[in-house]
């Protein structure tokens, strides 16, 4: 009589969870594709500006890093080449980036986690700026909870690597570079962000927010403090696009009933 055989070890075919580190090289990865490409040709401006405003190119390196924000390294830069005071120049640049608070409030939820400190919160709020913030307000939410953040950092130091070699390539070809050129490259991501925000519409009411936020933003830049005139948009344009989209709720379900 034979003895029984032992059975063969099942496979086993639960998926191996992905670290923090593959969920970083996703996010990096990701940049990779346009975001920093787009990233690449702004700094390019910013840099050949720094170069203009006669700084350093270890100062001008500094600005892409600590202030993170073109428009507010624009504001920075062309206020130094006026020789401005460094009070009114801080003011300045602080007003300009007032733009970011909604966009900290809207992904930060996403990005917290249970055991997170107070320096990797403070940290990851300085990174969100406009292409980051873009590119992540409409995969996080559908994203694993415990990959959030690392896939942010990966997507967002992708941009800062790309932002800080524009700058010195920026730097160093400022003298042959058209002011013109450089000047037109600063509006790579403007144009980028907004094509992206009209890919990202789902529902009625984005696309009412982005038509509001268009219409008013010319008529309301006369009468609002430079700095400011964006946070009215938004809180005008979208709230009207809220209440726009209730009346098409309510307006449904009253011809269904």
């Amino acid at each position: 009589m034979s003895e029984p055989q032992p059975q063969a070890n099942k496979k086993d075919d639960t998926p191996r969870p992905i670290s923090s580190w593959e969920w970083f090289g996703r996010g990096f990865r990701h940049a990779a594709r346009l975001p920093m490409f787009v990233m690449a040709l702004t700094f390019l401006g910013i840099g050949s500006l720094a170069y203009e405003a006669n700084v350093s190119l270890g100062f001008a390196l500094a600005s892409t890093f600590l202030i993170w924000a073109g428009p507010a390294q624009v504001i920075f830069f062309g206020a130094v080449i006026q020789g401005l005071p460094l009070p009114a120049i801080a003011l300045s640049v602080s007003l300009s980036s007032v733009r970011l608070l909604p966009m900290c409030v809207s992904l930060m939820p996403w990005l917290r986690r249970r055991d997170q400190g107070l320096g990797v919160a403070l940290y990851t709020a300085h990174l969100i700026a406009v292409t980051g913030w873009v590119e992540s307000i409409r995969r996080l939410p559908d994203m694993p909870e415990a990959s959030r953040l690392p896939w942010f950092l990966g997507l967002v130091h992708g941009l800062v690597f790309a932002a800080a070699i524009s700058t010195v390539a920026g730097y160093w070809l400022a003298a042959e570079v058209p002011r013109e050129i450089a000047a037109g490259l600063l509006f790579v991501t403007p144009i980028y962000f907004t094509a992206a925000l009209l890919r990202n519409v789902r529902e009625p009411v984005d696309g009412m927010a982005l038509a509001f936020g268009f219409a008013l933003s010319p008529l309301l830049k006369p009468f609002v403090t430079a700095g400011f005139d964006l946070l009215a948009v938004g809180l005008i344009g979208g709230t009207a696009a809220f209440l726009g989209q209730r009346w098409l709720n309510a307006r449904r379900a009253g011809g269904a009933s």
